[in-house]
């Protein structure tokens, strides 16, 4: 791919797109195939950056993967709870869902692991799920003493217990808890602490186990109980198209006009971020909701006041989308956003403020103020998110280019071809 791409403006959109296979379901239905009792298929698989950094980790760990990208399945022989191989390195390079959910699940084995990854992964924090772990008994530690990856394991199971877990940084480390829960050799109480960021996708991770054979239930200080002895069983398995990627052309609807359709998805998703919908039907645009497809139909769009805490992965398609509505745009509740692959609230705000916007940062979001709109040469900072979001300006603004656009790889390697052929519809 070229070091940058031109975005060529477009006018009303007619598309029907299919986004590939959902990267946190992919990888949450690997880590249970991995340890299920059993074989299974996974249909619809995403192929990307960061899964191909989950089964080459799971590869590493003993665990037969076969990977097809043509017929996008992917074979997983289980391990039924227990990681065949006493000593691993496994680098997981920018996937903060390998590195969180196979710290815990590499504590179900029995030997030495040592997890790292890209030089941002080093800087993200995992403290949280460290101490955790250490509560149900594993020694689990940052080899810098840092809070942060390289980690070190050295495994001897998981005795399970009641666990106080925060959840403010990220939902990440609940779900590698409760991904590896059921092989605890005792019943685990799992309880958040704080605000629970992004809890849709603790929604999504325990949807995933049910599918594969284990339920969870609620309690009444809203934490989560998962009986000793359940196990994961193989099975054949179909991963919803990725809601977060579809975002991208809802709001290039929206930003360019027209009607787009994703097929495959349903307002019944176990993906939260299908909420972005709502999002844009209150700046003004239509929704239709059917069985199998969602279309965005663009309209006047007005700015809105949101709380984006349970869908912060579309934080900065919104912000696109904000550009063009009469009116401020101001989003809240995501400061858990700053961690991710790059401080996406920082970079965001720099980012707008070169298109003309005026843009108001605070510690948990922004208020996005239009301006005249104008050109510019957008950094992504190595994030995938921000490479697809502010391309869509491109849409309506001439001049739009866009940097490193190699890093959708992360979780979307044809999103530009993509683009484009909704455009030229």
């Amino acid at each position: 791919m070229p070091d940058s791409i031109a975005i060529q403006p477009s006018g009303p959109l007619q598309a029907t797109v299919c986004p590939p296979g959902s990267k946190s379901i992919t990888n949450r239905a690997l880590v249970c195939a991995a340890l299920a009792d059993g074989d299974s298929t996974l249909h619809g698989a995403l192929d990307s950056d960061d899964t191909r950094a989950m089964i080459d980790a799971l590869g590493k760990l003993g665990i037969e993967v076969h990977h097809d990208t043509i017929d996008r399945t992917v074979r997983v022989r289980g391990c039924d709870g227990h990681p065949p191989v006493s000593q691993a390195d496994l680098y997981v390079a920018g996937s903060g869902t390998t590195m969180r959910f196979l710290t815990a699940a590499v504590c179900l084995g029995d030997g030495t692991y040592r997890l790292d990854g890209a030089p941002r992964m080093r800087q993200r924090p995992l403290g949280d799920l460290l101490d955790a772990l250490r509560q149900m008994g594993a020694d689990a530690a940052s080899e810098l003493d840092n809070g942060c990856p390289p980690v070190i394991v050295r495994a001897a199971g998981l005795k399970g217990g009641r666990i106080v877990v925060s959840g403010e940084i990220s939902s990440q480390f609940l779900s590698g808890l409760l991904l590896a829960a059921p092989y605890a050799r005792q019943a685990v109480e799992l309880i958040p602490q704080g605000r629970l960021v992004s809890q849709p996708y603790i929604e999504m991770t325990l949807a995933v186990m049910k599918d594969f054979g284990v339920e969870t239930r609620r309690l009444f200080d809203g934490g989560f109980a998962v009986p000793a002895g359940r196990r994961y069983r193989g099975r054949q398995y179909q991963v919803e198209p990725d809601a977060s990627a579809a975002s991208y052309f809802f709001a290039a609807a929206a930003i360019a006009g027209g009607q787009v359709t994703v097929e495959g998805l349903s307002k019944n998703s176990i993906q939260g971020d299908i909420a972005f919908c709502d999002c844009l039907q209150k700046m003004g645009c239509k929704i239709d909701y059917r069985q199998r497809a969602i279309s965005v139909t663009g309209g006047k769009l007005q700015g809105i006041e949101i709380d984006m805490n349970a869908i912060s992965d579309t934080v900065q398609t919104l912000a696109a989308v904000a550009l063009f509505a009469e009116g401020p745009t101001t989003i809240a509740g995501v400061a858990h956003i700053r961690h991710k692959e790059t401080d996406r609230l920082g970079a965001l705000a720099a980012e707008l403020r070169k298109f003309g916007a005026e843009v108001e940062e605070f510690d948990d979001g922004l208020k996005i103020a239009p301006g005249e709109l104008r050109a510019a040469r957008i950094d992504t900072y190595d994030d995938h998110r921000m490479a697809m979001s502010m391309a869509l300006v491109g849409l309506r603004v001439p001049g739009v280019v866009i940097l490193d656009p190699a890093c959708t790889a992360k979780t979307y390697p044809l999103f530009f071809r993509d683009l484009e052929k909704a455009c030229n519809r």
